[in-house]
């Protein structure tokens, strides 16, 4: 395993490395006081560094997607639609150049890259049909001779920030739809694999999107602050861990913005007794390790209930042990490195300390025989873990998936609905009763039944509850038109001159 320090000050980012640079108006913008290197975890090796943006850097960029968005917020629907149909279809014909950038810049392997890309494009897909998402209301005749008609307009100029997990397809979640009610938005992707986002912006121009709509702006909480801070800037759409996601919210939505901030997570899957253990320990091993564990949407807690634990356990452990790990390039890899050192050295902590807090180490990662070089760490399955563990309390966001062993479905229901976290949950069974009570019964944005991660499909919204959602608008879909327009109420009257007078009433009929 290399040990790279996980970020650099700008005199120590190799000076020779390629940079990458903000996209605003059109142009790339590669000037800048701040850099930090982007490495390829599988090699640990740098391999270019990105500009990171002030706040002058901010302001410029705010400053150009107002002045676009004046004429894209009046453009036909016609017009944005063909945008979207176009954008669609060249981010379709470039998706390898696209998944190998994401590869490249974090790790996951080629085919799962290839998948993000597919759901991705789902909502630009949904997005094509803005001319229905975007009709109004009208009512004739409300009262004598008054007609209402109620209209969505576009906030103005929105910022996405985006996670490092996900650099495709969230972004795509945010700015498909965005753009589409007609906003300009200002992306700032992760600075850990930045070049996705811009590949996605050159699609999206090379599509029709006129320049200053979509732009890309790179940086750290110093770019963060300048677009929260910035009054331009009218909405705030996220997605990242639950204290950043509280911060973002709380300062959004001090200073008046529209805000949509989506947190962490830790999904639990309930195996119930009559349940195909077979197939259920495929869909744990697949939900909990596929992309090294780093999506809000992995399992992380496998909840067995009654007398199968221990065939369940045993029947992940010998899956998971065959994985093979590698980097994301190799097609035989299926599991690819963790995106940073940082990340590496966290998740080997928690696997330390699991014994000491009473887990059973079924199978340990550290011992996984992996590449030399990068951030590489094999699957652990820890069994017997109970609340009040770190491992079971904290999101670990790594390939850990701990084992908590139930009496009956009322503990399950009980023990995910105390969880702080909401974000999704799943549970397997072949008995249709247990699947709808469980339905019913647990309080959790994204519900799988024999389904480990639920993702919703374009046309419905992705969302948690509790601590993995600040704001009450779900991302991507119906409710994201709702989150990126603002609605107008117009009453109408066209009286005689003649009917006209002077009335203090309120106004009824």
């Amino acid at each position: 395993m290399t040990h790279t320090a996980d970020t650099q000050t700008a005199g120590a980012v190799e000076s020779q490395a390629p940079i990458v640079g903000h996209s605003i108006g059109g142009e790339l913008v590669h000037d800048s006081d701040r850099y930090t290197p982007v490495y390829n975890p599988a090699t640990g090796e740098q391999t270019a560094r990105v500009a990171l943006a002030d706040h002058a850097t901010v302001d410029t960029a705010v400053e150009v997607a107002a002045s676009a968005q004046r004429a894209w917020r009046k453009a036909g629907l016609a017009k944005r639609t063909q945008v979207m149909f176009k954008a669609r279809q060249i981010l379709d014909e470039r998706r390898d150049e696209l998944a190998a950038s994401i590869t490249a810049e974090h790790g996951k392997v080629l085919s799962d890259a290839a998948g993000e890309i597919t759901r991705g494009l789902e909502n630009v897909e949904f997005c094509a049909g803005l001319m229905h998402h975007l009709k109004g209301e009208y009512a004739e005749q409300v009262a004598g001779g008054v007609d209402v008609h109620q209209v969505r307009q576009p906030l103005g100029v929105v910022a996405c920030i985006t996670p490092f997990n996900f650099p495709a397809m969230v972004p795509l979640w945010m700015v498909t739809t965005a753009i589409a009610a007609g906003n300009a938005v200002i992306l700032k992707p992760s600075e850990r694999d930045p070049s996705a986002s811009l590949l996605i912006a050159e699609a999206f121009r090379d599509a029709g999107l006129p320049d200053g709509i979509l732009n890309v702006v790179h940086g750290d909480k110093t770019a963060v602050d300048a677009l929260l801070e910035h009054p331009g800037i009218t909405g705030v759409s996220f997605v990242g861990s639950t204290p950043i996601a509280k911060y973002i919210y709380a300062q959004s939505a001090e200073r008046g913005k529209r805000v949509q901030a989506l947190g962490g997570a830790k999904n639990h899957m309930v195996v119930m007794p009559d349940a195909h253990l077979d197939s259920a320990a495929d869909a744990a091993v697949s939900a909990a390790y596929g992309s090294a564990g780093e999506r809000c949407m992995a399992i992380s807690v496998v909840v067995a209930v009654g007398d199968i634990a221990d065939e369940l356990v045993e029947k992940i452990r010998t899956r998971a042990e065959a994985l093979v790990i590698g980097d994301g390039t190799d097609p035989a890899s299926e599991m690819g490195p963790l995106i940073t050192n940082d990340a590496l050295d966290r998740v080997t902590g928690y696997v330390a300390g699991a014994a000491d807090e009473g887990a059973a180490v079924t199978l340990d990662g550290r011992s996984t025989q992996v590449p030399d070089q990068g951030y590489f760490i094999g699957p652990t399955l820890l069994d017997h873990v109970t609340p009040g563990m770190k491992v079971y309390d904290d999101e670990i966001f790594g390939p850990v998936l701990s084992v908590v062993r139930v009496e009956s479905y009322d503990d399950a229901v009980e023990l995910i609905n105390a969880n702080r976290y909401a974000n999704g949950t799943a549970v397997f069974t072949r008995d249709g009763k247990t699947a709808r009570e469980f339905e019913m019964d647990i309080e959790v944005g994204m519900v799988g039944v024999n389904v480990p991660i639920p993702v919703p499909v374009g046309a419905f919204s992705f969302g948690g509850w509790k601590d993995s959602l600040f704001g009450d608008t779900h991302m991507y879909g119906p409710e994201a038109f709702n989150f990126y327009t603002r609605r107008k109420v117009v009453t109408s009257r066209w009286p005689e001159p003649s009917e006209s007078q002077v009335n203090l009433g309120f106004p009824t009929h």
